[in-house]
C-alpha cells in the first residue's frame, strides 16, 4: 500500500513541475508583452538590471507554485 502513496507523489511532484515551468514561461512571455523593450535582447546584451528583474521573476513564481503544489500534499 505504501509503494502506491510514493508512486502517486512522485508523479503529482513531476506534474507539479510541469506547470510550475509553464506558469514561469507564461510569466516570462507577460513581462516581456508589457515591458516597453525586448527583453531577450536586453538579456542577450548583458543587461543585469533586466536580468534581475527576470530572476526575482523566476524565484517569486517558483517559490509561489511550488508551495502551493507542496501544501497539495497534505
Amino acid at each position: 500500500m505504501e509503494i502506491q502513496i510514493v508512486i502517486a507523489n512522485f508523479f503529482y511532484a513531476t506534474f507539479g513541475a510541469l506547470v510550475t515551468i509553464g506558469i514561469m514561461l507564461l510569466g516570462y512571455k507577460l513581462l516581456d508583452w508589457i515591458t516597453p523593450f525586448d527583453t531577450s535582447k536586453e538579456l542577450a546584451e548583458g543587461n543585469s538590471a533586466v536580468g534581475t528583474v527576470v530572476g526575482c521573476m523566476f524565484i517569486s513564481l517558483g517559490v509561489s507554485v511550488g508551495l502551493v503544489m507542496g501544501l497539495g500534499l497534505n
